[in-house]
C-alpha cells in the first residue's frame, strides 16, 4: 500500500479485515486482489467485500498466509480500473439539478456536462441491494446530502452525495441530491450476479435528455 500502513484484523477463524486510509486505496487493493486471485496467486478466499475504508476477505483457508501475501501488496491508487464498462443512459431532470449547479457555480447545462465527462468506478456496494457507490468526480464537485431526506426516492434516480454518485435500484428513502433518472434495471434477482453495478465495474453516464 502507498499510504500509511494497512491494519490487518482477523475476524473469527476464516476472515480478515484490511483497514485502509480512503476509498481510493480500497479500490486499488480490491483490483489488485481480483487480478491476483484470477492469476492463481492468492491463497484460497471465498469472497472479497470492499467498503469505504476496508476490505473484508471471507472464507479464508489460511488467515496467516493471506496476511503475509497482503503485506507485500503495492497496488497503485492511480491505476485505471479494468472491470467491465456499463453505460447508464440518464435523463437529467432531477429535482436537485439546479441546486447542484448552484453549488458548483455553473449552469444546469454545464452541470450535466460535468457529470457525464468522467468514467466512474464502483468502489463498493451498500445501503440497499444493488446500490453502488461510484467514484470519479473530481473532489471539487463534492456536494452535501440534503438537510432533509426525502421519504421516497424513485427507483432509477441518479444522485450525488459527498464524493459519490449512485443510482437508486429500488424506491426508498434517501437524502442524496437528485440529478436525473435512468430506466436501466440495476437489480434483477434472476440475473447472475443480481446487481448490475458490482465493485470494480466502470460506469459511463450518457445523456438521454434534460428537463
Amino acid at each position: 500500500m502507498t499510504g500509511p500502513p494497512a491494519v490487518f484484523r482477523p475476524v473469527g477463524e476464516r476472515a480478515l479485515l484490511v483497514e485502509l486510509t480512503d476509498t481510493a486505496e480500497v479500490t486499488a487493493l480490491y483490483g489488485w486482489l481480483r487480478e491476483r486471485q484470477a492469476a492463481g496467486g492468492l491463497p484460497p478466499v471465498g469472497e472479497i467485500v470492499p467498503a469505504a475504508r476496508t476490505v473484508l476477505l471471507d472464507g479464508v483457508a489460511d488467515v496467516g498466509a493471506l496476511t503475509r501475501v497482503l503485506r507485500t501488496a503495492r497496488p497503485d491508487p492511480a491505476a485505471t480500473a479494468t472491470g467491465p464498462l456499463v453505460e447508464v443512459p440518464t435523463v437529467y431532470d432531477g429535482a436537485d439539478l439546479r441546486e447542484v449547479a448552484r453549488l458548483w457555480g455553473v449552469s444546469p447545462e454545464a452541470a450535466v456536462q460535468i457529470h457525464t465527462e468522467p468514467e466512474y468506478v464502483v468502489a463498493f456496494c451498500g445501503f440497499a441491494p444493488g446500490f453502488g457507490y461510484l467514484t470519479g468526480l473530481p473532489e471539487r464537485y463534492e456536494v452535501p446530502r440534503r438537510a432533509t431526506p426525502r421519504s421516497s426516492v424513485p427507483a432509477g434516480s441518479v444522485a450525488l452525495a459527498g464524493p459519490y454518485t449512485g443510482v437508486y435500484p429500488h424506491p426508498s428513502p434517501g437524502g442524496w441530491q437528485l440529478l436525473g433518472h435512468t430506466a436501466l434495471p440495476l437489480w434483477n434477482p434472476t440475473r447472475t450476479p443480481p446487481a448490475l453495478l458490482t465493485p470494480g465495474t466502470r460506469v459511463r453516464f450518457t445523456r438521454e435528455g434534460t428537463r
